[in-house]
């Protein structure tokens, strides 16, 4: 596992660039970085009725719950490595519980719990505003070092993430 995360505003951007940069469907859903730790993650998207998947209900389409479990999985992998690396997810098993409420935003939260030489484990949860009433939840598994090169943005995160620890 990483040395101790802190998260400051240049870490964000850092981070918020590198999502917006290799995920660019996370910029036309809204995503927003909520949080961030030691191999933990928490994003958010807001209620935008273009995400509705059901005219009728109002309720968000629940690819936009896929899509914010598997990024936020993949961000708490990277937060959990000692230097970032590519990644691919390999497997992402989501129970879906209820749908979401019409008019709220999805919060997800995931915890790579677990890291092998090739393998990050991960579990997440999406939710609107109690982690303990969730809409889903998921367990993943995620291939480290997917591709040899390292992305540029992926080096400017390890920029702001190293000056984050020289303070």
């Amino acid at each position: 596992m990483a040395a101790e995360f802190r998260m400051t505003p240049e870490t964000m951007l850092a981070m918020k660039d590198m999502l917006m940069q290799h995920v660019p469907h996370m910029k036309a859903l809204g995503v927003e970085i909520v949080d961030a730790a030691t191999a933990q993650a928490w994003l958010r998207v807001p209620y935008d009725e273009k995400l509705i998947g059901n005219i009728e209900t109002g309720v968000i389409h629940g690819g936009v719950i896929t899509t914010l479990l598997d990024n936020s999985c993949g961000m708490a992998v990277q937060l959990a490595m000692n230097e970032p690396t590519s990644i691919a997810t390999l497997d992402l098993r989501i129970d879906y519980m209820k749908p979401a409420t019409p008019g709220l935003a999805l919060t997800a939260h995931a915890h790579c719990y677990k890291t092998t030489r090739n393998i990050a484990f991960v579990r997440g949860t999406a939710y609107h505003t109690d982690a303990e009433d969730p809409i889903a939840a998921c367990v993943g598994t995620f291939m480290l070092g997917a591709n040899r090169t390292v992305p540029s943005s992926v080096a400017a995160a390890k920029a702001a993430l190293e000056a984050t620890a020289k303070e």
